[in-house]
C-alpha cells in the first residue's frame, strides 16, 4: 500500500510541475546516430520502446517495467525509478568496440526523483523527461519523440496511427446519451484517490460521455488527483465504478461490496463494477487501445442495462 501511495504522490507532483508534455532538453528530431544503450526509468516508455522495435537498444529499465513479458533486461539491470542513484545508471552499459563507455547514450524518466536528471546531465548523459500527459496528443507526441530519438520514427508513427484509429472508433461506437447520465467513480487505490476529467485517463472517460464524480471535489492543490471519501462516493451513487487497483491492492467487485455503505451503490447493485489491470490503466504507451476498449465495453454495458433506464 505504501508503494501505491508513493506512485499517486509522484503522479500529483509530476502534474503540478509539468502540466503539459515536457521534452526536457531533448530534440524531437532524429539523432545522427541511434543510441546503442538506452535506460528507461518509465514503464510507459519501456512499453513504447519495445513496441516500435527499439528493444535491443534498451539495456536497463526501472523495477516496475513488466511489459512486454519477454525480452526485458534481467533483474540485475533493474533500477528503482523512485529512488535512483547515479551509480546505478552510469555503469549499466556493456563496453563494446562501438560503445566503449559504460554510460548510457539516452536515459528516459517520467519522474525526476533525487534530481537524477541534473546529476546525469552533469556527466554528459542525455536525459529525456516524459511526464504523465494530460491529453492524447501529449501521449502521441511522446511516442513519436521516442521513435525519433532511437531511430524508429516510422514505427512510432505507425503505432500512433493504430492507437488513434482504435480510440476514434471506440468513441464513435458510443452514441450521445444525454438522457442516460452515467456517473463514474475511478479508483486509484482503496484510500479513495481518484482522477478528474483534466487528467489523461479522465479525458478518455469524458469522451465517452461519462460524468466523473471526482470533478466536483477537485482543487488546484491536487492537480486532478483528489482524494475522495466513502460518504461522498456513496452519496454520488455512481452507475459505473472502475477499479484501477486490482493488482496492487486486490480490489474487486466483491471487496468493494463489503465496504460499509457500498452495497447500496448503483454500480454494485447492478453489477457494473469493472476491474482494470493496474498497469494498463496507469500507463500511456502502446496498450492505450486496450484500455480504451475496456472502458468502452463497460460504458456500453451500462447503457444497455434496461434495469437502470427502464
Amino acid at each position: 500500500m505504501l508503494f501505491r501511495r508513493r506512485i499517486v504522490v509522484a503522479l500529483v507532483t509530476s502534474a503540478l510541475a509539468f502540466p503539459l508534455l515536457s521534452l526536457s532538453g531533448a530534440s524531437a528530431s532524429s539523432p545522427r546516430r541511434a543510441p546503442q544503450c538506452v535506460v528507461s526509468l518509465s514503464p510507459s516508455a519501456t512499453e513504447t520502446l519495445y513496441a516500435i522495435g527499439a528493444g535491443p537498444q534498451v539495456r536497463a529499465v526501472d523495477k516496475d517495467s513488466n511489459y512486454p513479458t519477454k525480452g526485458l533486461p534481467p533483474a540485475s539491470k533493474r533500477i528503482d525509478a523512485l529512488n535512483p542513484s547515479v551509480e546505478s545508471v552510469i555503469g549499466i552499459c556493456p563496453r563494446t568496440a562501438t560503445h566503449p563507455s559504460t554510460k548510457p547514450d539516452l536515459v528516459i524518466i517520467s519522474y525526476d526523483a533525487n534530481s537524477i536528471k541534473e546529476k546525469l546531465r552533469a556527466l554528459g548523459i542525455k536525459v529525456v523527461e516524459q511526464d504523465a500527459p494530460a491529453t492524447l496528443a501529449g501521449a502521441y507526441a511522446q511516442m513519436r519523440q521516442l521513435g525519433a530519438l532511437t531511430g524508429h520514427a516510422r514505427a512510432a508513427a505507425k503505432l500512433v496511427s493504430h492507437i488513434a484509429t482504435t480510440i476514434t472508433r471506440d468513441v464513435a461506437s458510443i452514441a450521445p446519451h444525454p438522457k442516460k447520465v452515467i456517473n463514474v467513480y475511478y479508483e486509484l487505490d482503496p484510500t479513495y484517490y481518484s482522477l478528474t476529467s483534466t487528467t489523461f485517463v479522465g479525458s478518455l472517460l469524458k469522451s465517452l460521455g461519462l460524468v466523473n464524480i471526482a470533478d466536483a471535489q477537485s482543487t488546484s492543490a491536487d492537480a486532478g488527483y483528489p482524494q475522495l471519501n466513502s460518504e461522498y462516493i456513496i452519496s454520488s451513487n455512481p452507475q459505473l465504478i472502475l477499479l484501477a487497483d486490482t493488482k496492487c491492492c486486490q480490489a474487486s467487485a466483491a471487496t468493494l461490496a463489503q465496504r460499509p455503505g457500498f452495497s447500496s451503490v448503483s454500480a454494485v447493485v447492478h453489477h457494473h463494477v469493472v476491474g482494470l489491470n493496474d498497469d494498463v490503466a496507469s500507463r500511456w504507451g502502446p496498450r492505450l487501445a486496450v484500455l480504451m476498449n475496456r472502458l468502452t465495453d463497460a460504458v456500453r454495458t451500462v447503457l444497455h442495462d434496461q434495469s437502470l433506464w427502464g
